[in-house]
């Protein structure tokens, strides 16, 4: 347990020092800023939507915590290509998976290398900084300018 703690340290950490997606997307169909008062992080997603109803691109800006970009940066990776409805059901099953009780066993389906989140739920201050760029993402895609996490 403590070797596999180890490697979602590692890939929380090393997506932290080397976001993926941290670009800015000129002339992106969609765009929202994602604001967490609590820690203050903060990013601006843009995202490029394709007429089949695909998420071409997606990309993020800002600063923050470890967890706030790192989560960010799996999010652009994990989301990128796929349909709206899917990153819908996406947002649930990793919003269900930082916020389940620590005490059940993670449900990590579906999500791939997001699952390094799961300990998340452990510290229920750090949520907020998780699901950041979901809210950001979810923000966009319904065509508001701004999130918050409160």
């Amino acid at each position: 347990m403590d070797d596999l703690r180890e490697l979602y340290q590692a890939t929380i950490l090393g997506h932290n020092k080397k976001p993926r997606n941290f670009r800015v997307i000129e002339d992106a169909s969609h765009e929202a800023d994602g604001h967490n008062p609590l820690c203050g992080d903060q990013l601006t997603l843009y995202a490029q939507v394709a007429s089949d109803g695909t998420l071409e691109d997606v990309s993020f800006q800002g600063s923050g915590c470890a967890i706030s970009r790192a989560s960010a940066s799996l999010m652009t990776d994990h989301v990128k290509g796929k349909s709206l409805e899917a990153i819908d059901a996406d947002f649930d099953r990793f919003h269900d998976l930082v916020t389940s009780s620590p005490s059940e066993e993670a449900n990590t389906d579906g999500l791939g290398k997001l699952a390094v989140f799961a300990g998340v739920r452990e510290y229920p201050m750090r949520v907020k900084c998780a699901t950041l760029a979901w809210h950001a993402l979810k923000a966009a895609l319904d065509g508001e300018a701004s999130a918050k996490t409160e």
